[in-house]
């Protein structure tokens, strides 16, 4: 069975950190506002190319995400 991966209140924690608004960290990975509110939210379960571009544009590891 396939591990669903909720990494809403991580991805928030570290673009609060970094300053950035929702908007912004969208432009900044490629991908659509809307994305990253619904990861955020935990509605939408990323996939891992997602997860890559968000931890790139956020100047993170992957691993800072999904970890725990």
């Amino acid at each position: 069975m396939p591990t669903v991966v909720h990494i809403g209140d991580k991805l928030r924690a570290v673009r609060t950190r970094r300053l950035l608004t929702q908007e912004e960290l969208a432009e900044r990975a490629g991908v659509s506002p809307s994305t990253v509110v619904n990861i955020e939210r935990d509605n939408r379960e990323p996939h891992f190319r997602t997860i890559h571009k968000l931890a790139k544009a956020l100047d993170v590891d992957p691993t800072e995400l999904i970890g725990d």
